[in-house]
Protein backbone atom coordinates (compact mmCIF):
# COMPACT_ATOMS: atom_id res chain seq x y z
CA UNK A 1 0.00 0.00 0.00
CA UNK A 2 2.70 2.30 0.91
CA UNK A 3 4.41 1.88 -2.59
CA UNK A 4 1.34 2.52 -4.35
CA UNK A 5 1.15 6.10 -2.65
CA UNK A 6 4.65 6.82 -3.61
CA UNK A 7 4.02 6.37 -6.90
CA UNK A 8 0.77 8.48 -6.55
CA UNK A 9 2.35 11.04 -5.36
CA UNK A 10 5.10 11.44 -8.07
CA UNK A 11 2.81 11.42 -10.77
CA UNK A 12 1.17 14.08 -9.13
CA UNK A 13 4.11 15.70 -8.43
CA UNK A 14 4.92 15.41 -11.91
CA UNK A 15 1.90 16.56 -13.25
CA UNK A 16 2.19 19.89 -10.69
CA UNK A 17 6.15 20.62 -11.94
CA UNK A 18 4.49 20.35 -15.42
CA UNK A 19 1.94 22.54 -14.81
CA UNK A 20 4.03 24.90 -13.22
CA UNK A 21 6.88 25.18 -15.87
CA UNK A 22 3.84 26.04 -18.46
CA UNK A 23 2.45 28.67 -15.94
CA UNK A 24 6.05 30.26 -15.71
CA UNK A 25 6.70 30.57 -19.32
CA UNK A 26 3.17 32.01 -19.87
CA UNK A 27 3.54 34.79 -17.05
CA UNK A 28 7.09 35.63 -18.68
CA UNK A 29 5.04 36.48 -21.69
CA UNK A 30 2.31 38.07 -20.16
CA UNK A 31 4.39 40.23 -18.07
CA UNK A 32 6.10 41.58 -21.21
CA UNK A 33 2.81 41.81 -22.88
CA UNK A 34 1.75 44.43 -19.96
CA UNK A 35 4.65 46.43 -20.22
CA UNK A 36 3.24 47.71 -23.52
CA UNK A 37 -0.50 47.51 -23.11
CA UNK A 38 -0.60 50.79 -21.15
CA UNK A 39 0.88 52.81 -24.62
CA UNK A 40 -1.22 50.46 -27.26
CA UNK A 41 -4.57 51.20 -25.54
CA UNK A 42 -4.04 55.09 -26.23
CA UNK A 43 -3.16 55.13 -21.82
CA UNK A 44 -6.42 53.77 -20.78
CA UNK A 45 -7.37 54.37 -17.26
CA UNK A 46 -8.16 50.86 -16.65
CA UNK A 47 -5.53 49.08 -18.93
CA UNK A 48 -3.29 51.25 -16.52
CA UNK A 49 -4.80 49.52 -13.54
CA UNK A 50 -2.92 46.02 -14.39
CA UNK A 51 0.32 47.76 -16.74
CA UNK A 52 2.71 49.36 -16.04
CA UNK A 53 2.49 53.17 -16.84
CA UNK A 54 5.42 54.27 -16.56
CA UNK A 55 9.37 53.47 -16.11
CA UNK A 56 9.14 53.24 -12.17
CA UNK A 57 10.07 49.98 -10.52
CA UNK A 58 6.28 49.89 -8.67
CA UNK A 59 4.83 49.58 -11.94
CA UNK A 60 7.25 47.16 -13.09
CA UNK A 61 6.13 45.04 -10.46
CA UNK A 62 2.41 44.41 -11.75
CA UNK A 63 4.58 43.22 -14.60
CA UNK A 64 5.46 39.97 -12.50
CA UNK A 65 2.08 40.11 -9.79
CA UNK A 66 -0.91 40.45 -12.13
CA UNK A 67 0.36 37.62 -14.87
CA UNK A 68 1.25 35.42 -11.49
CA UNK A 69 -2.24 35.90 -9.93
CA UNK A 70 -3.98 35.38 -12.62
CA UNK A 71 -2.29 32.12 -14.11
CA UNK A 72 -2.32 30.93 -10.47
CA UNK A 73 -6.29 31.17 -10.44
CA UNK A 74 -6.75 29.33 -13.47
CA UNK A 75 -3.90 26.67 -12.21
CA UNK A 76 -6.27 26.45 -9.00
CA UNK A 77 -8.71 24.51 -10.99
CA UNK A 78 -5.70 22.16 -12.60
CA UNK A 79 -3.96 21.42 -8.87
CA UNK A 80 -6.41 21.90 -6.26
CA UNK A 81 -6.50 18.01 -5.75
CA UNK A 82 -3.08 17.93 -5.75
CA UNK A 83 -1.89 20.22 -3.27
CA UNK A 84 -3.48 21.37 -0.03
CA UNK A 85 -1.47 24.37 0.75
CA UNK A 86 -1.70 25.96 -2.95
CA UNK A 87 -3.19 29.41 -1.72
CA UNK A 88 -0.35 30.26 0.65
CA UNK A 89 2.13 28.89 -1.72
CA UNK A 90 1.20 30.95 -4.48
CA UNK A 91 1.02 34.10 -2.34
CA UNK A 92 4.37 33.48 -1.02
CA UNK A 93 5.89 32.84 -4.22
CA UNK A 94 4.16 36.03 -5.30
CA UNK A 95 5.43 37.55 -2.27
CA UNK A 96 8.89 36.78 -2.57
CA UNK A 97 8.94 37.49 -6.43
CA UNK A 98 7.93 41.07 -6.13
CA UNK A 99 10.52 41.69 -3.04
CA UNK A 100 13.30 40.05 -5.35
CA UNK A 101 12.66 42.41 -8.13
CA UNK A 102 12.97 45.28 -5.83
CA UNK A 103 16.06 44.08 -4.00
CA UNK A 104 17.90 43.28 -6.79
CA UNK A 105 17.10 45.92 -8.97
CA UNK A 106 17.70 48.70 -6.39
CA UNK A 107 21.38 46.68 -5.41
CA UNK A 108 22.56 46.74 -8.47
CA UNK A 109 21.52 49.94 -9.43
CA UNK A 110 22.75 50.96 -6.02
CA UNK A 111 26.18 49.76 -7.03
CA UNK A 112 26.61 50.30 -10.53
CA UNK A 113 24.82 53.82 -10.20
CA UNK A 114 23.16 53.18 -13.66
CA UNK A 115 20.25 51.38 -14.95
CA UNK A 116 20.89 48.73 -17.52
CA UNK A 117 17.99 47.33 -19.85
CA UNK A 118 19.05 43.53 -19.30
CA UNK A 119 19.51 43.52 -16.18
CA UNK A 120 16.37 44.38 -15.88
CA UNK A 121 15.00 42.36 -17.65
CA UNK A 122 16.83 38.97 -16.40
CA UNK A 123 15.43 40.39 -13.20
CA UNK A 124 12.00 40.36 -14.33
CA UNK A 125 12.56 37.10 -15.44
CA UNK A 126 14.55 36.02 -12.53
CA UNK A 127 12.05 37.29 -10.15
CA UNK A 128 8.90 35.06 -12.00
CA UNK A 129 11.22 31.47 -12.14
CA UNK A 130 12.44 32.02 -8.30
CA UNK A 131 8.35 32.38 -7.57
CA UNK A 132 7.31 29.71 -9.09
CA UNK A 133 9.95 27.59 -8.34
CA UNK A 134 9.30 28.43 -4.00
CA UNK A 135 5.41 27.84 -4.99
CA UNK A 136 6.17 24.58 -6.26
CA UNK A 137 8.28 23.55 -3.61
CA UNK A 138 5.64 24.54 -1.21
CA UNK A 139 3.24 22.76 -3.13
CA UNK A 140 4.64 19.51 -2.79
CA UNK A 141 4.59 19.95 1.07
CA UNK A 142 2.06 18.00 3.23
CA UNK A 143 -0.34 19.06 5.88
CA UNK A 144 0.47 22.92 5.50
CA UNK A 145 -2.62 24.30 5.25
CA UNK A 146 -5.48 25.32 7.46
CA UNK A 147 -8.79 27.72 6.93
CA UNK A 148 -6.79 30.63 9.00
CA UNK A 149 -3.41 29.90 6.40
CA UNK A 150 -5.79 30.20 3.43
CA UNK A 151 -7.46 33.68 4.54
CA UNK A 152 -4.36 35.19 5.54
CA UNK A 153 -3.00 34.32 2.12
CA UNK A 154 -5.77 35.77 0.31
CA UNK A 155 -5.98 38.56 2.52
CA UNK A 156 -2.29 39.26 1.34
CA UNK A 157 -2.65 38.90 -1.97
CA UNK A 158 -6.32 41.05 -2.37
CA UNK A 159 -4.16 43.81 -0.43
CA UNK A 160 -1.70 43.74 -2.86
CA UNK A 161 -4.12 44.03 -5.51
CA UNK A 162 -5.67 47.04 -4.33
CA UNK A 163 -2.13 48.41 -3.19
CA UNK A 164 -1.45 47.92 -7.07
CA UNK A 165 -4.58 49.89 -8.64
CA UNK A 166 -4.26 52.57 -5.55
CA UNK A 167 -0.51 53.59 -6.08
CA UNK A 168 -1.19 53.57 -9.77
CA UNK A 169 -3.75 56.51 -9.52
CA UNK A 170 -2.10 58.12 -6.14
CA UNK A 171 1.23 57.02 -5.84
CA UNK A 172 3.36 57.81 -2.50
CA UNK A 173 6.40 60.22 -3.77
CA UNK A 174 9.07 58.07 -3.10
CA UNK A 175 11.94 56.70 -4.97
CA UNK A 176 10.18 53.39 -5.48
CA UNK A 177 6.95 54.80 -7.41
CA UNK A 178 9.37 57.91 -9.15
CA UNK A 179 10.04 57.14 -13.35
CA UNK A 180 13.21 57.48 -13.61
CA UNK A 181 12.85 58.89 -17.47
CA UNK A 182 9.90 62.07 -16.70
CA UNK A 183 10.32 61.94 -13.48
CA UNK A 184 6.46 61.87 -12.42
CA UNK A 185 4.68 59.36 -10.18
CA UNK A 186 1.84 57.35 -11.23
CA UNK A 187 -0.64 57.45 -14.44
CA UNK A 188 -1.56 61.10 -14.05
CA UNK A 189 1.27 62.94 -14.66
CA UNK A 190 -0.14 66.19 -15.76
CA UNK A 191 -0.83 66.24 -12.16
CA UNK A 192 2.29 65.74 -10.32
Amino acid sequence: MAEIQKIIKKIKEEKLLKIQVIITVISIILGTILHFTYNLSGENNFIGSFSAVNESVWEHLKLAFFPMLILGIIEYFFVKNISNNYIEAKTIGIFLAICFIIIAFFTYTGILGVDILILDILIFIISIILGEIISYKLMKRENESNNKTKVLASIILIFLLFSFIICTFNPPKVNLFRDPITKTYGIDRAKI
